[in-house]
């Protein structure tokens, strides 16, 4: 392991070297992110999975620019023109743009016109003219190329080929294109017109039709949008910098900085930076700006799915899952308390039937025969119709069952999906979308990994960045959720299983099998049975699994086997014993919060950290860490869009948030925007610092756009 990369890991991060050899060593060593997070504190100091994940993909990084480095040394050196200035430059080199540009001068390309020019013999006069004082010095030198033989039929073709050769040693100077990008990315302006098209959907990228903004600048959901007219081309993107001061910088510093320079090294240097460098650099822009956006996209969507996926789970309810539609139905789905679907039913209530008496008796016949404790309503097509219709009935029967509109984004991703398919070989395509509905009220979490996180609806221009590098987030996401709230091996479904540390889709299918085979797991030792899991898988899976009802009551606790002994002695010395452990919870933990930590973990020979992760756990086994997020409001009585007047105050949910604002849910079918500057009286840089996916929030109604349909909200008090 490079030294290098662990101090500049270190600095980087600001924390120890220590910390981050050893976090390089355990991921060497074949353990996840979420298993070190959690298990291994004590050895990294605490380290969270977040800075984890950024530091191993830092580390990935950093790992390519070496082996970059070494490539290209070795493919410079081949050539027999590696210097040793050159190599120490590579080798100090911070970025892989920065390596990539001290390798261009000995790139292999394709022909060009200076490669043309350099195979007619003609770099000595491009050498000569580097340093000549006027034209009429070259010309002279240059009538010594002349060569029809080889296709240098006059002196000024001899000239023009050495020209070209000069324009491309230009645009192949590293210097040069790290000062022209420096300069590009400071002072350039993103500048956009409208294409020409006749597509009337191009209306909606109106504000970009002439548009400029500094590189410096540009919002990163601006980059993304005019990413996306481009491509749809509606618009046409441009990169503008001052040619001229550029081109000045470069004829100052080619050739004898202190002499007289001639028309045709002038020449030379202006044709390289508008034909090689400035298009290039364009480019690299672009890309290093799409790139940043990708970035903070992924990063908003990261953030946001987490928080979604982490929303508390609605327990020990029965749920009807209510999926609206026009035409083909209102599909219904009652769902029971631990997921279990009971009975399901198509009504028409909506146009063009119009079915509405009819289909309220079908609903109370459900809520009555179940129990129906909640309906949960898709937020989908005839979602506001639907809601009348629930609250109307409600009222009219005087049940006590509540209500809560329920983001239905994937859900029909899920229903013609192979998941869906397997689950519910026999149910209609379309009433599956309602049984993941209900369910995903019940356990957001249990539900929702079954569906793509990029269809769940919680992004921002998701479908336009780097797909692979989303993937990889999205899933690293989904992973640490998992595994922060564990799973019930003996009831959770694969797609579970196969997010936890050490399992994959293979593993979490066996252990299926396992469980069909034998019954419920008795104990965590009994994992070491399934196939495929060997002692490495276990011991970064078995913490995250958990086992109700089990020979060892540790087993349902997030307590690692590891830490069972300690956790033994920790009760001894409290005097309880281990089979009280399991429905004695008050006293244990009255009496572990006297507990002297530091004294007993010398007496046990364990670090602080984790003595005081297992107390911690001792206190309250299996704890959900979902219990600490805002539960779910649900309503009783339906509002309008047509109620909202400038001025009132409601109370709502976050739905998304994104790098201009946050969309809020107050209870009309269509969800309010908070602008960024209405978040809050002080200046907010990220509405991220402000509020988070599924908290509760109090807004002021600014403005309401019956025509579009759209809602100003504010946070703001003053």
């Amino acid at each position: 392991m490079s030294v290098q990369i662990i101090k500049r890991l270190a600095d980087e991060f600001k924390i120890k070297s220590s910390q981050v050899k050893t976090v390089v060593e355990l991921v060497d060593e074949g353990n996840t992110i979420p298993f070190i997070a959690r298990y291994r504190k004590e050895a990294t100091g605490n380290l969270d999975d977040v800075v984890l994940r950024e530091l191993n993909e830092r580390l990935s990084y950093l790992r390519n620019l070496e082996k970059r480095k070494e490539e290209v040394l070795r493919l410079i050196e081949e050539q027999g023109k590696l210097t040793d200035e050159l190599k120490v430059s590579i080798e100090n080199a911070k970025v892989l743009q920065e390596v990539e540009d001290l390798y261009l001068p000995y790139k292999q390309k394709r022909k060009t016109r200076a490669s043309i020019a350099r195979d007619k013999g003609l770099e000595p006069l491009a050498a000569f003219i580097l340093m000549a004082k006027d034209d009429n010095q070259a010309d002279i030198k240059s009538s010594e190329f002349v060569d029809p033989e080889i296709g240098v039929e006059t002196r000024a073709e001899a000239v023009a080929g050495a020209m070209d050769i000069l324009a491309e040693d230009v645009s192949d100077n590293a210097k040069f294109r790290k000062k022209i990008r420096e300069t590009y990315m400071s002072e350039g302006i993103v500048q956009t017109s409208k294409a020409k098209t006749e597509d009337e959907k191009a209306a909606d990228f109106e504000m970009y039709f002439n548009f400029s903004e500094a590189v410096s600048k540009i919002a990163n959901h601006r980059v993304l949008a005019i990413n996306r007219g481009e491509k749809k081309k509606y618009l046409s993107v441009k990169v503008l910098c001052d040619e001229e001061k550029m081109a000045q910088y470069l004829e100052r510093n080619v050739g004898d900085p202190k002499g007289e320079k001639c028309g045709y090294l002038r020449e030379a240097v202006r044709d390289g930076l508008k034909r090689l460098i400035m298009p290039s650099i364009e480019r690299e822009v672009r890309s290093t700006l799409t790139e940043k956006a990708d970035k903070s996209a992924i990063k908003v969507f990261s953030v946001n799915l987490k928080k979604y996926l982490m929303q508390p789970p609605v327990r020990g309810k029965t749920v009807m899952g209510f999926d609206p539609a026009f035409r083909t139905g209102c599909k219904i789905t009652v769902v029971g308390p631990y997921g279990e679907l009971l009975e399901w039913e198509t009504i028409y209530p909506t146009a063009p039937q119009n079915k509405v008496t009819e289909a309220k008796k079908v609903i109370v016949e459900m809520i009555k025969k179940h129990g129906v404790d909640i309906i949960a309503i898709g937020n989908g097509t005839a979602s506001r119709e639907s809601e009348i219709i629930v609250g109307d009935m409600l009222k009219e029967f005087g049940l006590k069952t509540e209500f809560i509109v329920v983001n239905e984004a994937g859900a029909s991703v899920y229903s013609a999906s192979a998941i869906g398919n397997e689950e519910f070989p026999d149910l209609n395509v379309s009433l599956r979308g309602a049984v993941s509905i209900a369910r995903r009220l019940q356990d957001p979490l249990a539900e929702l990994v079954k569906i793509d996180p990029k269809h769940i609806g919680v992004g921002q221009y998701q479908h336009d960045v780097d797909q692979k590098e989303l993937a990889k987030a999205l899933d690293g996401v989904i992973e640490d959720g998992v595994n922060a709230v564990g799973v019930d091996i003996n009831t959770a479904s694969a797609y579970l299983l196969m997010n936890i540390s050490g399992l994959n889709k293979t593993t979490a299918g066996n252990i299926l099998d396992y469980r069909r085979e034998n019954g419920p797991f008795k104990d965590r030792k009994e994992i070491l049975k399934v196939k495929k899991i060997g002692a490495k898988a276990f011991e970064q899976c078995a913490g995250f699994l958990r086992i109700a009802d089990g020979k060892n009551p540790l087993d349902n606790s997030a307590l690692h086997p590891e830490s069972y002994d300690a956790a033994e002695k920790i009760l001894s010395d409290i005097g309880c014993k281990l089979e009280e452990f399991a429905n004695n919870h008050k006293e244990i933990s009255q009496k572990l919060e006297k507990l002297d930590v530091e004294s007993m973990a010398k007496k046990i020979d364990l670090g602080v950290i984790t003595l005081e992760e297992i107390i911690k756990e001792l206190k309250k086994p299996g704890r959900d860490p979902r219990e600490g997020f805002q539960k779910p409001v649900f309503k009783s009585e339906v509002m309008d869009i047509t109620h909202l007047k400038p001025g009132m105050v409601l109370s709502g949910t976050v739905r998304n948030v994104i790098d201009f604002g946050v969309f809020v849910d107050i209870g009309v079918h269509q969800d309010g925007l908070v602008h960024i500057s209405q978040l809050s009286d002080s200046y907010v840089k990220n509405p991220m610092d402000v509020v988070s996916v599924g908290d509760i929030v109090s807004v002021r109604v600014m403005d309401v756009d019956l025509k579009r349909n759209r809602i100003s909200l504010s946070m703001r008090k003053g």
